[in-house]
């Protein structure tokens, strides 16, 4: 895999090293990359939200012999593409009072910069600004500090090593700490299958 040419690294994003293997002409197991993820974006209406992508396939079975081009150098995309999935780091910095009152006002902006701008769900009975939903199934990892899983009607704290399986639902990660949560996400494509969307479109309305 032939090497980024130029990685920009947004001030106030933290180092790491993104290690991609593959194999040689001669089928040997070989270290393509390691370098810092080439794609690693601050969300500009949440500041202190890092996105830091490290992968992404397109299809199912991965073809494990297409390791020339690096997937995360296209356009960030929220969500996974069909029969795809994501593998990505994010850095939530803890809730203020000014984003709480007025950061639903920012989310058209905010989820249009991270590629799915109607993956936003916020209206004013909303329990949180971040909320969002997207058709996938989404492995979240608390891999610091401490995370709130804010629901449609409950709330669930995590802590480092904690696991969520989010199945589609609707959706916000507030970090209602002193310091910013890093958390794993590994996302991939669903589909609201037995009327699950016609449910979900009718609760939306309600």
């Amino acid at each position: 895999m032939s090497k980024s040419k130029t990685i920009s690294i947004p001030a106030g994003a933290r180092p790491m090293k993104r290690v991609v293997t593959g194999h040689d002409a001669n089928g040997k197991a070989v270290v393509l990359s390691q370098e810092a993820p080439a794609k690693i974006v601050h969300v500009d209406a949440i500041p202190g939200t890092y996105f830091y992508e490290i992968w992404n396939t397109s299809q199912m079975p991965v073809d494990l012999a297409g390791t020339t081009t690096d997937p995360t150098l296209k356009d960030l995309q929220l969500r996974p593409p069909s029969r795809g999935s994501v593998i990505r780091f994010v850095d939530i910095p803890p809730d203020t009072a000014e984003y709480l009152a007025h950061g639903s006002e920012k989310m058209d902006q905010a989820f249009s910069q991270i590629g799915d701008a109607h993956a936003s769900t916020v209206k004013k009975s909303s329990p949180h600004p971040l909320m969002h939903r997207t058709e996938s199934i989404d492995y979240g990892i608390v891999i610091e500090g401490e995370m709130t899983l804010v629901l449609d009607d409950s709330e669930v704290t995590l802590k480092p090593g904690d696991v969520v399986v989010q199945r589609g639902t609707n959706h916000a990660w507030s970090n209602r700490g002193n310091t910013p949560c890093r958390m794993a996400f590994i996302l991939l494509d669903g589909r609201y299958e037995d009327g699950l969307r016609d449910r979900i479109d009718q609760h939306d309305q309600s």
